[in-house]
């Protein structure tokens, strides 16, 4: 079946778009060993659900903006949600974040979890700002009641 002269204009933008990321420098983690993100051994879950996962993170410079996202599972399993986003600030110091969120649809419960950090800059690469992860890290957590 021939492709419809309205469809023409969409597949060729979309073709353009997948030759630009392709040609676009793939953005890898660093080796520099001044940089981490780390998750601490206690999280808090709300009555209502709500869960705060805290850590620290230490970034030397960034020309783009910087986040610390983070997600929590269930210890067993290999499902994860998305735990709020912090802005990070990367001035060689050490400094502490705080992510809240609300899983859903299937609620955390207090106890054993899997927690993931990502220290990750959206760095200015052509058009398109491309993910420059500077540090990960993930640990088991005790979720309490809080």
């Amino acid at each position: 079946m021939p492709f419809r002269p309205v469809l023409r204009p969409a597949l060729t933008a979309a073709a353009g778009a997948a030759l630009l990321l392709l040609a676009a420098p793939a953005a890898t983690a660093t080796a520099d060993p001044s940089e981490s993100v780390t998750v601490d051994p206690v999280g808090r879950v709300a009555a209502d659900g709500t869960v705060t996962l805290t850590g620290t993170y230490r970034c030397v410079s960034s020309s783009g903006p910087v986040f610390v996202s983070s997600s929590v599972g269930r210890k067993d399993s290999t499902t994860r949600y998305g735990i709020g986003g912090a802005r990070a600030v990367c001035d060689g110091a050490v400094h502490r974040w705080v992510n809240t969120g609300s899983p859903a649809p299937d609620p955390i419960a207090p106890g054993a979890a899997r927690v993931e950090a990502t220290l990750m800059e959206l760095r200015p690469v052509g058009l398109l700002p491309l993910p420059y992860f500077h540090a990960v890290d993930a640990a088991d957590v005790t979720l309490t009641a809080s």
